[in-house]
């Protein structure tokens, strides 16, 4: 039988992004990447922070390798990140409204990077499904995509695993 687990969320580091805020737009554009105003609500979730971004502001939309392996999963997508985010966020057990306003893609993967399982999912009913592939032996840890447009939402681990340290 299998028992809930709890999960953490993790945001991506703003590190990998300070670098990118500095060039112009003429070399932002040469890299596949640009600066979008937030002009709604919902629209801009930024990865770093875990939540939309607020109108007024400007969200970097780039390409991110979000799987990067040496397995037939390795994959790659638009992800939109915000400036002066100064730390991933990182959230346990719970969702943030980023995602359970959207429909979800749960994907589940294995230690060897291989997808093992998968569903699509109204975003506010996610949870149980989460924690139901983490209590999964052979599931490493999930990757929740917009089902949508099939961008990268973020990382789901165990809480309390080292993985998720």
């Amino acid at each position: 039988m299998l028992h809930a687990m709890s999960y953490l969320l993790r945001g991506l580091a703003p590190a990998l992004f300070e670098p990118l805020f500095q060039l112009d737009d003429e070399t932002l554009a040469a890299r596949g990447m640009r600066w979008m105003p937030v002009d709604a609500p919902t629209g801009y979730p930024c990865r770093i922070s875990l939540e939309d971004a607020p109108i007024g502001e400007r969200v970097l939309l780039l390409p991110f390798v979000h799987q990067d392996s040496r397995s037939p999963y390795r994959a790659s997508g638009p992800i939109f990140v915000r400036r002066g985010v100064s730390e991933a966020r990182r959230i346990v057990g719970e969702l943030p409204a980023y995602l359970t306003l959207r429909s979800l893609s749960v994907r589940a993967y294995d230690v060897a990077d291989d997808i093992v399982d998968a569903d699509v999912i109204d975003g506010a009913a996610a949870a149980p499904l989460i924690e139901r592939y983490l209590a999964r032996d052979e599931v490493s840890y999930l990757h929740p995509h917009f089902a949508r447009r099939g961008c990268y939402a973020c990382r789901a681990d165990r809480a309390g695993s080292t993985a998720a340290s």
